[in-house]
């Protein structure tokens, strides 16, 4: 299977939705390279991003399920290799 490095940025917010958001990544952990979560406490949001190895599929699957969680919003990047 071939497999793509890509960044999903998340933006939350309402903090509330914290937990669907760790049960969906920890859902597709073994996909996880790595994140980052920084709060920005003046806008009351949270910024997270996400380095993920895999299939376009479960790329995909991944930010969709993300998006459709209520007051976050996704952005995927794919790289070239």
């Amino acid at each position: 299977m071939e497999t793509r490095i890509a960044l999903i940025g998340i933006i939350v917010e309402d903090n509330a939705s914290s937990e669907r958001i760790n049960n969906v990544l920890h859902e597709y952990g073994q996909y996880i390279v790595g994140r980052m979560g920084v709060p920005y406490h003046k806008r009351g949001i949270s910024v997270i991003s996400v380095i993920i190895d895999a299939s376009n599929d479960v790329i995909s699957s991944l930010s969709g399920k993300l998006g459709m969680i209520p007051h976050v919003s996704t952005k995927t990047v794919y790289s070239k290799i």
